[in-house]
């Protein structure tokens, strides 16, 4: 069986590049905002800003496209690349998800309209430009309601700062003079408008407890979820430790979930609580092919490992999978730690129990 690397490097990725995609698409909005209004100075002639408008074009599609490819790859989600493209098709969050298929589109849309200006006319890609006001606004809204850092400060705070670039931008692009009148005007005082109800639909929705529920997670992925947003809040350093040094051995006892995507991968959640020598909860997941007779050929994993106080004090992957025993290579602040564990599964009942034995050391060196 095969596995691929750790996953939550792909995890902190996808929210990296999807944070500085969201950054891009506000330089390129101001600084489109910028040049209608013809701003230059002796340093800056208008040519200058134009090419960087240009550039940061290119370098925000480089960035999502990164951040749409390290997001399947990572297959915590069930999220394919048809879903980055075809907007509201995923039955991951189906609403927010799309809406950075929109996005994306948008931008492709327009970067290729820009490329092919000289053959469609300049008035038919000034009437397609106006497209590009619509990408900030979808793309912060899609970031709130997808990402997983929708309710940390340093997110919000970030979310703050843009939209206030924003609205600085059009504010004094409104007070240049008469060169935007009428409709322009018009639309700038609703783009002004947005991020006020943007800030409106946040308090309600994905700055409230439940968001995960209400904005389209599937239930399989909601037991989990949790445990997720637990660690990237609050690291397991800094939270109290009970697990006994290793070695060790406990028994366990939980439930497991068994789902098959639309892309034919079968996805295998374990949850489950070990006893006596170690209380403690584990979390397995592994996703793959499904083979003849029963079982995974896995494809990707991930695992966890802690006290109830901090579930996610190990963190890492399956190594090894033969069967219905496993080897887990995980890591913590207290070190390495190479779990052993035997399973026996229940496919009627969704029961699962059996036997784990802990020692020190990742167990995958060789």
């Amino acid at each position: 069986m095969a596995s691929i690397g750790e996953p939550r490097a792909l995890w902190y990725a996808t929210r990296g590049t999807g944070v500085v995609s969201l950054i891009l698409l506000t330089a390129i909005l101001c600084l489109g905002i910028a040049g209608v209004r013809r701003f230059r100075t002796e340093r800056w002639p208008r040519f200058l800003i134009v090419g960087l408008h240009r550039n940061l074009t290119l370098v925000a599609l480089v960035f999502l496209a990164l951040h749409i490819v390290t997001t399947v790859l990572d297959g915590y989600t069930p999220i394919g690349l048809k879903d980055a493209v075809i907007p509201f098709a995923s039955s991951y969050r189906p609403i927010w998800l799309g809406l950075g298929a929109v996005a994306f589109d948008l931008l492709l849309a327009l970067t290729i309209t820009s490329l092919l200006r000289a053959s469609i006319g300049y008035r038919t890609w000034r009437a397609l430009h106006w497209a590009a006001y619509a990408i900030w606004p979808v793309a912060l809204v899609h970031a709130l309601g997808t990402g997983s850092d929708a309710r940390v400060g340093w997110m919000q705070v970030l979310g703050v700062v843009l939209a206030a670039t924003v609205v600085a931008a059009i504010a004094v692009r409104l007070a240049g003079g008469p060169q935007w009148s009428g409709a322009r005007s018009a639309g700038a005082v609703a783009l002004l408008l947005i991020p006020i109800g943007i800030a409106l639909w946040y308090s309600t929705g994905p700055g409230r407890p439940g968001w995960a529920a209400r904005a389209g997670t599937p239930a399989s992925l909601l037991a989990r979820r949790p445990a997720v947003t637990a660690a990237a809040a609050s690291p397991p350093s800094l939270r109290p430790a009970s697990l006994p040094s290793p070695p060790f051995a406990s028994t366990l006892r939980g439930r497991f979930t068994s789902t098959q995507g639309s892309d034919g991968l079968v996805l295998v959640d374990i949850r489950a609580r070990t006893r006596a020598a170690a209380n403690g909860v584990l979390w397995i997941r592994l996703r793959g092919q499904p083979v003849d007779g029963g079982g995974v050929s896995m494809m990707a994993s991930g695992a966890s490992y802690g006290p109830p106080s901090a579930p996610q004090q190990y963190l890492g992957k399956i190594v090894s999978l033969s069967g219905t025993r496993l080897v887990l290579a995980l890591r913590g602040v207290p070190g390495a730690l190479a779990l052993h564990v035997d399973l026996q599964l229940d496919g009627a009942s969704h029961l699962v129990t059996g036997r784990v034995a802990a020692l020190s050391g990742s167990g995958d060196e060789g």
